[in-house]
C-alpha cells in the first residue's frame, strides 16, 4: 500500500518534478506517465516544477528522431509539446546541482530542481535515479507509483 508523501495529508498539496523522459511519454504518448500529467493539470493539489537545464534538454530531446517522428505522427510541433508543459509547470532556480547521481551526470539536473522545489516526488523511468529511492526525503519513484501515491494522498 502506497503512503503518503513527506508532508502530505489528505488534499495537500503534492510537488512533484518529472524526469526528461517522463514528460516526453506524457507528452507524445498516452500511456501511463500521460495519465499523470492529465492529474496535474486537472487537480490543483498536485503543484509541478521544472528548471531551466530542465526545460533545455526537453527542448533538445524533442528534436531527435524518434520525437520527431512522433510529432509529425500527432500533427504537433516541439513547440507546441513544449508550451503545454510550461503552461503547467512552475520554473525553479536551483542554488547548487549537487553530484549525486554516480552513472549520469545530467540526471543531477533532477536532483536540483527537486530540492530547490522542495518536492516530494522525483517521477522518472530512468534506473540510475530509481535505484536511488530517496534524496533528501524526496521519494524517487515511477509514474505508476506517483499515481499510486497521489491517489492515496
Amino acid at each position: 500500500m502506497p503512503c503518503a508523501p513527506r508532508g502530505a495529508s489528505a488534499g495537500a498539496a503534492v510537488r512533484i518534478v518529472l524526469d526528461t523522459n517522463v514528460v516526453l511519454s506524457a507528452l507524445l504518448w498516452r500511456g501511463t506517465p500521460h495519465h499523470l500529467f492529465q492529474a496535474v493539470r486537472q487537480q490543483e493539489r498536485l503543484r509541478l516544477f521544472t528548471s531551466n537545464a530542465l526545460l533545455e534538454e526537453l527542448a533538445e530531446v524533442l528534436t531527435r528522431p524518434s520525437p520527431a517522428k512522433r510529432l509529425a505522427l500527432i500533427g504537433r510541433t516541439a513547440r507546441d509539446v513544449l508550451g503545454d508543459y510550461v503552461e503547467v509547470a512552475e520554473l525553479v532556480t536551483p542554488d547548487t546541482v549537487p553530484r549525486v547521481v554516480p552513472d549520469d551526470v545530467d540526471d543531477d539536473q533532477v536532483i536540483a530542481a527537486a530540492v530547490a522545489a522542495q518536492a516530494e516526488l522525483i517521477v522518472s523511468g530512468d534506473r540510475h535515479l530509481l535505484t536511488l529511492g530517496t534524496h533528501q526525503g524526496i521519494r524517487i519513484v515511477t509514474a505508476a507509483d506517483a499515481i499510486g501515491i497521489i491517489a492515496a494522498a
